[in-house]
């Protein structure tokens, strides 16, 4: 017998054939991680990265965005300076994302109306806004459809900043500063250069 698929799997489906469903989903679980985890912050720290790391693993494509921020750097590494560099800018970037998020408090998060998509689109930008006291923030997602057909993140622009790009001029200045030392980039990257 097949057992019809209970709402929280027809959620999950919805969001991974919607970009912009999955972007409201994974705001809803990252408020609610947030919410789990502000008051003991930071003697949780650990118990928070981890809650944080495993939302964003299942969303977020940090093997293409490293190799992105590796730039022209990207072509030269090995496949295991690239593997390296992919879970170091992950854990960095975790870190980092975590500690901007965790005084969150009173804001609202709006998705912004947005065309339906087409069949064959592979790429889309989800447009949120942060609503708060002190302003209104711009927010974009830009997503690409995996050959799974699921929708990953790729790059964040916050308030008119890209992510991609800031990371790769940091990337590479840091290997233009190393003599195009790979491996001393990597190691001198951390949450604190993310």
């Amino acid at each position: 017998f097949f057992a019809a698929p209970t709402l929280a799997q027809n959620d999950q489906f919805k969001a991974q054939a919607d970009p912009h469903a999955q972007v409201e989903k994974i705001t809803v679980e990252l408020l609610n991680v947030i919410g789990n985890h502000a008051e003991q912050y930071p003697a949780n720290e650990l118990e928070y990265f981890a809650a944080l790391g495993g939302l964003l693993e299942a969303n977020v494509d940090f093997k293409f965005i490293a190799r992105s921020v590796m730039g022209p750097y990207a072509k030269k590494a090995s496949s295991e300076q690239r593997a390296r560099f992919a879970q170091k800018f992950r854990e960095g970037l975790i870190e980092t994302y975590g500690r901007g998020l965790i005084g969150y408090s009173d804001q609202e998060i709006i998705l912004l109306p947005h065309d339906a998509l087409t069949p064959s689109q592979r790429r889309v930008t989800v447009r949120q806004e942060i609503r708060g006291d002190d302003g209104i923030y711009p927010l974009a997602y830009s997503m690409a459809r995996k050959k799974t057909g699921e929708w990953m993140v790729i790059n964040m622009t916050i308030n008119g900043i890209s992510l991609g790009k800031t990371f790769r001029s940091q990337f590479v200045q840091s290997a233009q500063r190393a003599g195009g030392d790979i491996d001393a980039v990597i190691a001198g990257w951390s949450s604190e250069s993310t």
